[in-house]
């Protein structure tokens, strides 16, 4: 092995390295928690280097938010085209208020569940306790 094989290798290792970090950022959060799951399977050590790696990053308790700025950073990049740049604009802001609307009606229907449910423990609730007055009486 000559010098320049050994000047070499950590360049590599880095390269290599960061194209895995990437890989598994442009994956999401699942990725690297799958990546660490098998770590801990095959070999327990890498395993504990990713999930410490994780939270050292604050990868693992990263939001959406970080994630959804990173993008609306290239998204918001100019062509140089303006027609185009008017025309993505407008559709990302259509888009946006359509996912707010989206997330709005889930909303409303988990809470229209959580009151389906909170009515029926109190109706149910009701008909015990009556049920119970009955016998003692």
């Amino acid at each position: 092995m000559n010098t320049a094989t050994i000047a070499a290798t950590p360049a590599h290792r880095d390269n290599w390295l960061r194209r895995s970090e990437r890989w598994l950022d442009e994956r999401g959060k699942p990725a690297w928690i799958v990546a660490t799951v098998l770590g801990f399977i095959f070999f327990w050590p890498i395993g504990l280097a990713l999930l410490a790696y994780m939270i050292w990053s604050k990868r693992m308790f990263a939001g959406n938010c970080s994630r959804r700025a990173r993008h609306a950073h290239h998204a918001f990049k100019s062509s140089g085209n303006n027609a185009f740049d008017a025309y993505k604009a407008e559709t990302l802001r259509r888009l946006e208020d359509e996912q707010d609307a989206f997330e709005a009606f889930l909303q409303r229907l988990r809470d229209a569940k959580d009151k389906a449910e909170f009515d029926q423990f109190m109706d149910e609730r009701a008909k015990n306790a009556k049920s119970g007055d009955e016998e003692t009486a």
